[in-house]
């Protein structure tokens, strides 16, 4: 009998790689901080209402994007509520993208902690996604895995790869309270050093390098212009490594710095992704919350925006004056709108009332001639007459009684009442809920009536958290204070104003140290470069696109130079769009501009005349734009012949923007190399020209 051929194994490898290759997601619903108090003493940070959202739908809506199989998410504090919403979320239906969801209850104190527990369990296999339950994203992560997994075949010692958004330095997603320092071999991309720079008061300003990196490495980056929302692609070697180390705490301060620090005795390496395209950023923060809100409604994080629907039960719409409104809204007369406003069902709303650039949840009642400016209230709460809110949180059941002021900065937390005429000052944080025997808490009395108001404490300022908290606290609560140069921006810089993680003009932080009567201009930027480019992306008639624009113009009396400026911001944005979709540059380029050249035309007045300051300007704009983008050598040269093409940009106007000091001063000149041919070639037309006219003349 002749023997018997061996068991084939071919179709055990192919599982075996499927397995691999298979993403898995870790979500650290706890963020381990105490940034949110007071609301987080009562709910899950990870549930708190971003845009009248739950803060996890974001992350996991950003996780099913990406392909991710299998998710595990790590509970804290109230993992009980955690666990409740996911069970009755989509997440659970049989249509739900995730072959796996699994929910663990833990007692950890630290992320490190969490981390340790993870490994104990066995059950991460292959590569998986380690990220916080407080990410909003809509960026793309293939690139990233690739490289990731092409480095750790031909490395296994290559552990980690973060996700880092390339952004200015005065990016309104970055930390103000501390500057994240990355130094990279920009040749790897992997990261040798990382540091954090504080910027408080007495602390240092310079980072300290070991003599021996400089030697090793031929060549070296310093960079300080990355958001880091903590989106990290991790091999199970990770885990180990927070095992071998009860020391490790944190990601980024203890593990990461730790890792790097003892290269010569563990050999493993971290690398980096830099992403130019889409939205990232992390709510880390009360002004983080405020600037990522403003984003979401300004459609930045498109498609993570409340007319989507992502949560089962939502029916908002769109409106072109900027507001996302659902049914069941009722208003009085006289009642004014404005601005980027989410408004949730059976929101009642009085007569005479004012409501500008804020979140109302469901259910909530307003009453007459109330003032609520660029604030968030939950669902089901109560305003009286004639009550004034301004940049302030009022969750979820609170009652704020008739005539009262709400100052800046405040935050009221759940069912909280507050008497009649009463002023809650901005250094107030009120809640009913009793505090952790670390939390330094008050009673204390409203003047109403002398009565005191119902079960509420007055949390002190002096938290057990970081100094970095601290003054993200201190920057949504005064927003009239001062605010140091090096982390925010003006509207008196020549820089575009803060921004997101898109290529879009960085606004200043949320509370800005510009004037009152310098917030419209900053705010027609913002809006009107999200009115350009959702048009842009509906395919509207370029005359509808300029008409919209005309009419905000005037309603805010916008310079023409603020025009030019939200078309250049607004046109490079879709352009990056079409890059991302597969269409080439030069094609990208010219379907926006050829379509859409009426847009650009009514913008510029010096058609007429010898000089051409509207020219100048309008490609001026297109440089600083172009700043962060890695192609923006090409974008630049591109743009110069196409808007030359079509007339739109004449060749004195060209001619007079290339030696200007501003295109040439800075940063402004590193990206001018490629367009510097065309430039020639005009300029030697120009000269074949006037030697014809001189020949003509002396015939």
């Amino acid at each position: 009998m002749p023997p018997k051929p061996p068991k084939a194994k071919a179709k055990v490898k192919p599982q075996e790689e499927q397995r691999e290759e298979s993403l898995q997601a870790v979500v650290l619903a706890d963020s381990y901080e105490t940034r949110f108090r007071p609301f987080s003493l009562e709910r899950p940070k990870c549930l708190l209402p971003l845009a009248n959202t739950p803060l996890i739908e974001y992350t996991l809506e950003f996780l099913a994007h990406v392909g991710v199989e299998d998710i595990f998410i790590y509970c804290g504090a109230h993992s009980d509520q955690v666990e409740e919403y996911v069970n009755a979320s989509k997440w659970r239906l049989p249509t739900s993208p995730f072959k796996n969801l699994v929910l663990f209850k833990s007692d950890a104190t630290s992320t490190g902690d969490a981390m340790r527990d993870l490994d104990n369990r066995d059950l991460i296999k292959g590569d998986f996604l380690l990220v916080s339950g407080d990410v909003v994203s809509n960026m793309a992560i293939e690139p990233a895995l690739t490289r990731h997994r092409a480095r750790r075949d031909k490395d296994k010692n290559a552990i980690m790869t973060m996700i880092l958004r390339e952004a200015g330095v005065h990016h309104r997603a970055r930390v103000t309270s501390h500057k994240p320092v990355f130094i990279l071999n920009p040749t790897t991309d992997r990261c040798l050093h990382y540091e954090e720079i504080r910027s408080s008061a007495g602390q240092t300003r310079h980072v300290t390098l070991e003599p021996d990196l400089l030697s090793t490495h031929s060549e070296i980056e310093v960079r300080e212009d990355l958001i880091d929302c903590h989106i990290d692609i991790c091999t199970p070697d990770v885990l180990g490594l927070w095992s071998d180390n009860f020391d490790y705490q944190s990601i980024r301060t203890s593990f990461l710095f730790g890792v790097l620090k003892d290269y010569e005795l563990n050999g493993k390496t971290i690398h980096t992704h830099i992403m130019t395209d889409g939205y990232a950023a992390r709510v880390r923060s009360l002004r983080a919350y405020d600037a990522i809100s403003k984003d979401i409604t300004g459609r930045w994080t498109y498609p993570l925006c409340p007319d989507s629907n992502h949560v089962p039960g939502h029916h908002y719409r769109h409106h072109k004056n900027g507001t996302y409104q659902e049914n069941g809204i009722t208003t009085g007369r006289c009642c004014r709108v404005r601005g980027r406003c989410v408004l949730g069902q059976g929101t009642a709303i009085g007569e005479g009332v004012t409501i500008s650039e804020s979140s109302l949840g469901r259910k909530c009642q307003v009453g007459n001639d109330a003032l609520i400016e660029g604030s968030y209230l939950w669902d089901n709460v109560v305003v009286g007459d004639n009550s004034i809110i301004r940049h302030a949180i009022v969750a979820e059941g609170a009652v704020i009684g008739k005539g009262c002021t709400v100052e800046s900065g405040a935050m009221i937390s759940y069912n909280v009442r507050i008497c009649d005429n009463t002023t809650i000052s901005g250094s107030k944080n009120i809640t009913r809920s009793s505090l952790p025997s670390k939390a330094v808490a008050e009673r204390t009395k409203t003047p109403a009536s002398g009565e005191e108001s119902q079960d509420h404490e007055n949390i002190s300022d002096s938290d057990d958290h970081s100094d970095a908290s601290n003054a993200s606290d201190r920057i949504f609560r005064n927003p009239q204070g001062s605010i140091s140069d090096a982390s925010v921006s003006t509207l008196q810089s020549d820089e575009s104003d803060l921004e997101q993680f898109e290529d879009r003009p960085r606004r200043a932080s949320f509370i800005s140290e510009t004037s009152d009567e310098a917030a419209p201009t900053k705010d027609f930027h913002v809006e009107a470069t999200a009115s350009i480019l959702d048009g842009l992306q509906k395919d509207d008639l370029a005359e509808n696109i300029n008409l919209e624009l005309t009419a905000f113009r005037m309603t805010v009396d916008a310079s023409q130079h603020e025009i030019r400026r939200a078309v250049v911001a607004a046109f490079m944005k879709r352009i990056a769009n079409l890059e991302a979709s597969g269409t080439g540059a030069r094609e990208a380029v010219h379907r926006v501009f050829s379509k859409y050249r009426i847009v650009v035309e009514r913008s510029l007045f010096d058609k007429e005349t010898r000089e051409k300051p509207d020219q100048v300007d309008f490609m001026l704009c297109v440089q600083r734009e172009l700043l962060s983008r890695g192609n923006a050598e090409s974008l630049l040269l591109f743009v110069a012949e196409e808007t030359y093409d079509l007339e739109l940009i004449e060749e004195d106007g060209i001619l007079q923007w290339w030696p200007d000091i501003r295109s040439r001063h800075g940063n402004m000149a590193s990206i001018r190399g490629l367009t510097e041919q065309f430039i020639t070639f005009l300029q030697e037309a120009e000269e074949d020209d006037d030697e014809s006219e001189e020949d003509e003349d002396e015939a």
